[in-house]
C-alpha cells in the first residue's frame, strides 16, 4: 500500500525528534556519569546503548508502518484521560491490542507533543493507517460532518421528532416556535446540542423572513398583511396548499382577496393542523364533521388568518406571500392532476369541483 505522504512528513519530523532526545539522554553529563557508576564497565554500557538504539527502531517501525485498521472507520474520540483515548482506538482497530502498542503511543504522543494535543472529536481513520498517521489525524483532521434536512412545509412537531432522531446530537432542543424554523439543510458534528442547532435554524428564518419583508409588494398587502408574523402565518398557509412553484402567488392572492373581503379563509391544512394537535398530518381524509372542530385554527369556522403559522414555510411561499399574483380569484380546488383550478365566482368554482369529482372517478374507475 502507498505510504500516505502527510504521514511520512509527520514520521520524518518525529524521528528528527527521538533522534535528538536519545542524543541529548546520552550525552548529558548528569546521566552519562549515573549510567558509568552504575554499569561500570565500558562494554556493559555499550551494550546498553545498542539496546537502547534497538528499541529505538523498534518503536519508529511502530510508528510508521501500516496499522492493524482492515477498512476505514470513524471513531468517537471521547474526553478524558490519554489511557481511554488509547483503549477507544485499540478496541476500534486502529492500534494493536496490547501494553506494547499502547506504550510505543504515549511515548509518540510525548515525543511529538509540539505538533499540538488531540481533540475529542468523531474522526474517520483510513485502512491500515499508521501510528504517525493516526496522531495527525487526532489533531488535526476535520470532525466528521452530519446533516439534518428540514423540508419545507413541516411543524415544528415534525422537526422535533427530526432533532430527537439524530443519534450524533446532544441535550434537548427546548422549546419550539411554530413556523420560525427555516427549511434547510443543516451540518454539525458529533456531540453538537441540539439547542444550539435549533437556535441555528430559528436565526435562518428570522432572517429570511425580515429580508422578504423588507422586499414586499406593499400595495397589494396594505391593509391585510401589516406584520412580517402575518406574512409568515400567510405563506405557511400557502406552503400546506400547494406544491407547485407556479400557483403559489395564485393561492396567495386568492386569501389576500378573501381577507379582505371578510371571507372566510376555508382552507383544509387549517383544519388538520387542529385536528392532529399540531402535528399536520392525519390518517384518513376529512369529513364533514371535521370541519366543526372547535378551534381558533379552523378556518371554516372564523374569519381572519389563524392565530399562528400551521408548519414552516420554505423561502417560495414566503416571496408567493410577499408579492402576490394579480387578479380577482377568490377560489380554488384541486383539479385532480397535481395542480389546481382557479375562479372568481361561486358558479365557476362548482363546476371546477364537479370536474374534479369526475376525473377523481375516472381514476378509480381505472385502477379497478
Amino acid at each position: 500500500m502507498t505510504q500516505d505522504p502527510s504521514s511520512n512528513k509527520t514520521a520524518s519530523s518525529a524521528l528528527k525528534r527521538v533522534e535528538e532526545m536519545l542524543k541529548d539522554f546520552l550525552t548529558r553529563k548528569v546521566l552519562k556519569g549515573r549510567l558509568v557508576s552504575l554499569l561500570s564497565g565500558g562494554r556493559v554500557f555499550a551494550l546498553s546503548v545498542v539496546a537502547v538504539g534497538g528499541l529505538f527502531f523498534a518503536g519508529y517501525g511502530h510508528y510508521t508502518d501500516p496499522g492493524p485498521l482492515q477498512t476505514e472507520r470513524v471513531v468517537i474520540i471521547p474526553h478524558g484521560a490519554t489511557g481511554h483515548v488509547i483503549s477507544t482506538l485499540q478496541k476500534a482497530g486502529v492500534l494493536a491490542p496490547g501494553s506494547i502498542s499502547a506504550l510505543f503511543f504515549r511515548t509518540a504522543l510525548l515525543l511529538t507533543g509540539t505538533e499540538g494535543g488531540i481533540h475529542a472529536a468523531e474522526l474517520k481513520f483510513p485502512a491500515q493507517v499508521s501510528m504517525a498517521h493516526s496522531l495527525e489525524i487526532l489533531r488535526h483532521a476535520r470532525p466528521v460532518s452530519h446533516s439534518l434536512t428540514v423540508a419545507e412545509g413541516l411543524t415544528a412537531a415534525q422537526i422535533k421528532t427530526l432533532l430527537m432522531q439524530a443519534s450524533a446530537l446532544q441535550g434537548e432542543p427546548g422549546e419550539m416556535k411554530e413556523g420560525y424554523i427555516a427549511p434547510e439543510t443543516y451540518f454539525y458534528t458529533w456531540g453538537m446540542e441540539r439547542q444550539k442547532l435549533l437556535q441555528r435554524m430559528e436565526e435562518l428564518m428570522l432572517a429570511t423572513l425580515e429580508d422578504v419583508w423588507s422586499q414586499r409588494d406593499q400595495e397589494a398587502l396594505q391593509g391585510v398583511i401589516d406584520t412580517p408574523e402575518q406574512l409568515l402565518i400567510l405563506a405557511s398557509l400557502i406552503e400546506r396548499e400547494t406544491s407547485v412553484a407556479e400557483e403559489r402567488p395564485e393561492v396567495a392572492r386568492v386569501f389576500i382577496n378573501r381577507l379582505r373581503q371578510g371571507m372566510r379563509l376555508q382552507t383544509d391544512p387549517t383544519v388538520i393542523y387542529a385536528l392532529s394537535s399540531g402535528e399536520g398530518v392525519l390518517e384518513g381524509g376529512l369529513t364533514h364533521e371535521d370541519m366543526k372542530v372547535d378551534s381558533p385554527y379552523n378556518t371554516y369556522l372564523h374569519t381572519g388568518l389563524p392565530p399562528g403559522p400551521i408548519c414552516s414555510p420554505g423561502v417560495a411561499s414566503l416571496e408567493a406571500a410577499a408579492h402576490p399574483a394579480e387578479g380577482d380569484s377568490l377560489y380554488f380546488v384541486a383539479t385532480g392532476h397535481g395542480g389546481h383550478a382557479f375562479a372568481h365566482t361561486l358558479s365557476e368554482q362548482t363546476a371546477h369541483v364537479k370536474a374534479y369529482k369526475k376525473a377523481k372517478e375516472a381514476s378509480s374507475s381505472g385502477e379497478e
